[in-house]
């Protein structure tokens, strides 16, 4: 695992972190499902261009097309629709925190596409992570912000939805499909579905009463998440592993919470801290893992 392959996981997995909060901006003054589509299908439509621009080829076989498919749909649908809908019923601490479940879910499906176990480290780390989770989840009401127990179950369910994404886009590189063509083809082909469905979606949509934080928070899950953090993960993930690579989003917290305090004036509680302390301990167990 080379200093590049990390520091493009580490990047990544900092842009990501900022989502939550972006979300939150965003669901502020739109409907969570409008923020959904409108982040797809600005960033897919952002990818064609230059895909284009880069001669990027679409997948050469049918079955690589599928898994893209798979990857697209995952990745730029159904987990955008679902954070968003999470998010605007929980805190974007909690979201950020939920989020850092997301090495289980891409561990436990790379490991069971490739019909292989993974190490007893792997399994004892993902497990105090899952336990940390347990504790934020469960003692939501000791926190004076606006996590729910339904917001914290969507954000949850929305993360196997990413890591499913990632797997697949992460095989696809290590057949030889780069990175860039799995994001940009990845987001574009849903985007062009989503894209009859923004004026209806629009429609109801007072423009004034939308401020400038919405629109900003969009254009970061848009451009910063849909593209520029895709094409460093699934770089990394392609050259550093799926299983090991996928823990790198244990740390994807970090900026959330920071940002999460600044931006949004969320506090950081006790028991939040005693979670987030147990969550990161599952990273440095789960980082032995050979």
């Amino acid at each position: 695992m080379t200093p590049g392959v990390v520091l493009a996981a580490l990047v990544a997995v900092v842009i990501w972190g900022a989502s939550p909060v972006a979300t939150k901006l965003a669901v502020a003054d739109l409907a969570p499902i409008t923020v959904a589509v409108l982040r797809t299908v600005i960033g897919g439509l952002a990818a064609i261009p230059v895909a284009l621009a880069l001669r990027i080829p679409l997948p050469a076989t049918g079955a690589q097309r599928r898994v893209l498919l798979l990857s697209g749909f995952c990745g730029f649908v159904f987990f955008p629709v679902l954070f968003s809908l999470g998010v605007h019923r929980t805190s974007a601490n909690h979201a950020s925190m939920i989020l850092a479940s997301l090495p289980l879910f891409t561990g436990a499906i790379a490991h069971l596409w490739e019909r292989r176990l993974p190490g007893r480290w792997w399994w004892l780390g993902c497990a105090v992570a899952l336990a940390g989770e347990a504790v934020l989840i469960g003692t939501r009401a000791a926190d004076p912000g606006e996590a729910t127990l339904e917001g914290d179950l969507i954000v949850l369910g929305a993360n196997l939805f990413a890591s499913m994404g990632y797997v697949a886009g992460a095989r696809l590189q290590r057949e030889g499909y780069p990175s860039t063509g799995t994001t940009f083809w990845g987001a574009a082909l849903p985007a062009l579905l989503l894209l009859p469905l923004l004026p209806f979606l629009l429609a109801d949509v007072e423009m004034a009463a939308v401020g400038p934080g919405a629109w900003a928070g969009v254009a970061y899950l848009a451009i910063g998440v849909t593209i520029v953090g895709y094409v460093l993960w699934y770089g990394a993930l392609g050259r550093g592993g799926i299983a090991r690579m996928g823990l790198f989003q244990f740390f994807q917290p970090v900026s959330g919470v920071a940002l999460a305090a600044l931006l949004l004036g969320e506090a950081v509680t006790p028991t939040f801290l005693l979670a987030s302390m147990i969550v990161l301990g599952g990273v440095w167990l789960a980082l032995r893992a050979r």
